[in-house]
């Protein structure tokens, strides 16, 4: 029972994360016009935009074109995921 408090308010902050980053994206700000053009190609939409996205909010830039042009961004091309392998589309 001392848990339930601490488990609500990390759930809330969880949601409340997930809903301003998604908002982020469409909301058609910087990122979001970014990512749009950046995965305007792209296989799988929803999961270009949402990586796209995280990978935007944390560098503050987008490499031009659909795919490739990564120099022009060093931290979106530097980020990985847990496993070693390139996190942004």
């Amino acid at each position: 029972m001392k848990l339930l408090a601490p488990t609500l308010v990390l759930l809330f902050l969880l949601f409340t994360f997930s809903y301003t980053q998604a908002a982020a994206l469409e909301d058609g700000g910087f990122c979001g016009i970014k990512c749009k053009g950046r995965c305007s190609k792209a296989s799988v939409q929803d999961r270009c935009m949402k990586y796209c996205g995280i990978c935007c909010n944390t560098c503050k830039c987008v490499p031009s074109g659909t795919y490739g042009n990564k120099d022009q961004c060093p931290c979106y091309r530097d980020m990985v995921t847990g496993k070693g392998k390139p996190k942004c589309p």
